[in-house]
């Protein structure tokens, strides 16, 4: 049975969802960004959001520029470099080859050691290798291009799994599909089986579980494999894939500009005086006085409507916990339900399933009276992922290392409240 790609958040292989292999795109770890001392908290939240941090006329209405990825980082300095490597029977080749066979067969444990091998070193295979200290191999696509039936075939993607945060599987797929563009310029079109916990990773990066290439074209040069799903991604002509970032930036920046044309919520105003530091404590606020309030639609029905039940400390901390949780670059696996219908034996297995969007849920109604509870849910998340996928897959190992944080972030909130 042949492996196939998988997505970032799992290995590169087309039907193992316990492998070690991963992708690296989804949850990279950005480079931290200082941010200058004399902004206070209402200035970087604004920021964040992509409002004008200045309340004046005269500040620019642009969102601030996300930081790079770490991957792109390096390849811009020189760290890790990306190179199109065949078996051309040249020793660069041949040790870039290893280093792939070597990678693929270390994140997919399960996979026979002689069918990766034949399969990388075969003349009709072509790779995309990032290489980094020389020729240290530290990611790489193995495909088989079919120029012409005008499409490729994905057959293994992975990075290395001490990397995945970094980006490099994006960052891969980008230069995969430049790549493509420029060395086969009539072939548009990628066909790949990827394991049920990757079809989301490969969503994102522009593939779809709808075959629109018809089958007469691509059948009998792939075959159907059992535990995968069949994807396929077809290019834009017009889209470098390399500039993509910078492509996203200006559409949501004329996306930003055309709702403040339309709306008023850019709009800052000072804040009251009731709130300076040397206000007195005892000064009363009228609703009506607060500037932009009466503009905004404000009225005293809709306060009324809107009062929520006071929440204590501990289901404050709760909130926060959770959203850590869910911010982490290792929770994708943990963020909603387990698809039934991709996963099919999951509930044959798992019987009290849970997941973060249902511990949110339940937070949000106050269905947790206590922080055990909640705790317990949480846990029942771990364990479910730790009973299901064996001890080597990056899903127990990320299960594992979620409890841990979650456990350290209890820690330092009990010793706080102590």
């Amino acid at each position: 049975m042949k492996s196939k790609a998988q997505s970032a958040p799992t290995r590169a292989t087309k039907e193992q969802a316990d492998s070690n292999g991963t992708l690296n795109g989804i949850n990279g770890r950005e480079p931290k960004v200082k941010v200058e001392d004399k902004m206070d908290e209402g200035q970087l939240t604004r920021l964040a959001n992509g409002v004008t941090v200045d309340a004046g006329s005269t500040a620019s209405n642009a969102p601030p520029t996300k930081a790079e990825k770490a991957a792109i980082v390096e390849l811009r300095k020189g760290i890790i470099h990306i190179t199109a490597v065949e078996n051309d029977r040249q020793p660069r080749s041949l040790v870039i080859l290893t280093g792939l066979k070597t990678l693929f067969q270390k994140q997919l444990p399960k996979m026979p050691r002689e069918y990766i091998a034949r399969l990388v070193y075969d003349s009709n295979s072509k790779s995309l290798a990032i290489i980094k200290r020389g020729y240290k191999v530290v990611g790489g696509i193995c495909y088989r291009p079919f120029p012409h039936r005008g499409f490729a075939e994905i057959v293994f993607f992975a990075t290395a799994s001490v990397d995945q945060v970094k980006g490099y599987g994006g960052m891969l797929m980008d230069h995969f599909k430049t790549h493509i563009h420029h060395t086969y310029p009539t072939m548009m079109h990628f066909l790949t089986y990827a394991d049920n916990y990757a079809v989301g990773y490969f969503k994102k990066q522009g593939f779809s579980k709808d075959i629109t290439l018809d089958r007469s074209v691509w059948a009998g040069y792939i075959k159907d494999y059992e535990g995968g799903t069949i994807m396929q991604c077809t290019m834009l002509r017009k889209v470098n894939y390399l500039e993509k970032a910078d492509l996203i930036a200006q559409q949501r920046e004329a996306i930003l500009t055309k709702i403040r044309e339309m709306s008023k919520s850019h709009i800052v105003y000072p804040g009251l005086p009731q709130f300076q530091h040397d206000a007195s404590g005892d000064m009363a606020i009228d609703p009506k006085d607060v500037p932009g309030l009466r503009e905004s639609g404000w009225t005293p029905t809709m306060d009324a409507n809107t009062r929520t039940i006071p929440r204590n400390a501990e289901h404050n901390f709760m909130q926060r916990l959770m959203t850590d949780l869910q911010g982490h670059p290792l929770s994708w696996a943990f963020l909603q339900p387990v698809n039934g219908e991709e996963v099919v034996d999951y509930y044959d297995v798992i019987t009290k399933p849970m997941d973060f969007s249902t511990m949110e849920h339940k937070l949000e109604t106050n269905q947790y009276s206590t922080m055990d509870a909640f705790v317990k849910d949480a846990i029942l998340v771990f364990d479910n992922c730790r009973l299901y996928n064996p001890e080597s897959s990056i899903y127990a190992k990320n299960a594992t290392k979620m409890e841990k944080f979650m456990k350290e972030q209890l820690s330092d909130y009990k010793e706080r409240e102590s």
